[in-house]
């Protein structure tokens, strides 16, 4: 007969369980510079997905660096947005206050679809939109992101037609290459700054603390208000969307971080389509192993996440995976995660990365650790029953 193993914890320890979600979500987040599966494009929405230069920008090796500049901004400074935001809220007294904020976007196809950051449009009621001159357009959200922290919105394009920035392919950037920023750096419309790709695949979280892989790091002068704004290459394509600086007095240092196009490739159709993403989900509450031991809790491995609660009907729960039980003799173990197809997860960032590759009904393979052995569990993926996709999503 197998014997089933019990842990104990301490009251403390109990504690510490209850809390461990708060301290798993505390994160080092660089300041803000604003202070799924598988889909394709509708066949008319027309998105600039075209790796080809816009014309107006001539080859750059056959004129000097800055007229490339010159052709870079007068050709692209049309297609970039320069978005205001407008919040009310009621204060103790019952006085509604007024909030402004300000943005910048890039123009990305010719029904007035707009890409931006999901902070840069947070909280808002109210958009407008200026594409150069005295004239303003009412924008309204199609979709948003917090875990990628992109957002789309929408105009209606005027009779003239719009400038619409096209996506290159940020996988194959090089450290060292010219990049061009453009966006309303403290609301100075339409304002270009110039420098070279810093680094790559850098690590830095959305506005929900969770990782967005792979940002490009420059060190083009980017400031509040250049949030969304477009990063482009030396053709005139863009290859990030600008999003946040590391600075210790709030203004730009040097260190500022774009998220990779083709993340924007691989949400904004879904944003299109579905107004948010649909990411499959485990259906797991979890537990770092490795912050667990550090408070003194006596458990069984080193490393992997701890299953604390299943979701109701989720994609674990149905897969038969096991969570923290209490009995009369204290906290019995749930399964303990170790690997999921075959690559080790420590902690949430590490199963959010693996699982944001996947798609709903994909069947991915979970080792855990139960009563002292190793299984594999196959399961297969879905969205969570009734889940809200707008706010933070569960594991």
């Amino acid at each position: 007969m197998t014997k089933k193993v019990v842990y104990q914890l301490t009251a403390r320890q109990i504690i510490f369980l209850a809390l461990a979600t708060a301290f798993i979500a505390v994160g080092t987040v660089a300041c803000l510079s604003n202070l799924g599966g598988s889909f394709r494009f509708q066949n008319n929405a027309n998105v600039a997905l075209a790796e080809k230069a816009p014309s107006g920008v001539s080859e750059p090796s056959a004129v000097s660096d800055e007229q490339n500049s010159i052709e870079v901004y007068k050709t692209l400074s049309p297609g970039v947005a320069f978005i205001t935001t407008t919040s009310y809220q009621q204060d103790a007294f019952g006085e509604v206050e007024e909030g402004r904020g300000s943005g910048s976007g890039s123009v990305i196809d010719s029904q007035g679809h707009i890409l931006t950051n999901y902070h840069v449009i947070e909280g808002a009621q109210k958009l407008n939109v200026s594409l150069g001159g005295a004239k303003t357009y009412p924008a309204e959200v199609i979709g948003s992101d917090p875990d990628t922290d992109l957002a789309v919105i929408k105009i209606t394009p005027p009779a003239e037609g719009l400038t619409i920035i096209q996506f290159s392919d940020s996988d194959k950037l090089v450290v060292g290459q010219k990049v061009l920023a453009i966006g309303n750096p403290f609301g100075l419309d339409r304002t270009l700054t110039t420098g070279v790709i810093s680094g790559l695949q850098r690590p830095i979280r959305g506005r929900n603390n969770r990782p967005i892989e792979g940002a490009i790091q420059t060190d083009a002068s980017i400031n509040p208000g250049n949030s969304g704004g477009p990063l482009l290459d030396k053709f005139g394509k863009m290859i990030g969307i600008n999003s946040q600086i590391y600075s210790r007095t709030g203004g730009s240092v040097g260190v500022g971080f774009a998220i990779p196009v083709n993340i924007a490739k691989r949400i904004v159709p879904q944003l299109l389509q579905f107004g948010e993403v649909r990411r499959p989900k485990l259906g797991a509450a979890l537990y770092s192993i490795a912050q667990l031991r550090e408070q003194g809790g006596q458990l069984p491995i080193q490393s992997g996440l701890l299953i604390r609660s299943l979701a109701s009907g989720g994609p674990a729960e149905r897969a038969g995976l096991r969570a923290v039980s209490r009995t009369a003799s204290g906290v019995t173990l749930g399964d303990i995660i170790t690997s999921v197809d075959g690559e080790k997860v420590g902690d949430a960032d590490d199963l959010y990365r693996l699982l944001d590759k996947k798609q709903i009904n994909d069947t991915i393979q979970v080792e855990i650790v139960r009563d002292g052995r190793t299984t594999v569990v196959p399961v297969k993926l879905s969205p969570l029953p009734q889940q809200n996709y707008q706010g933070r999503p569960a594991q």
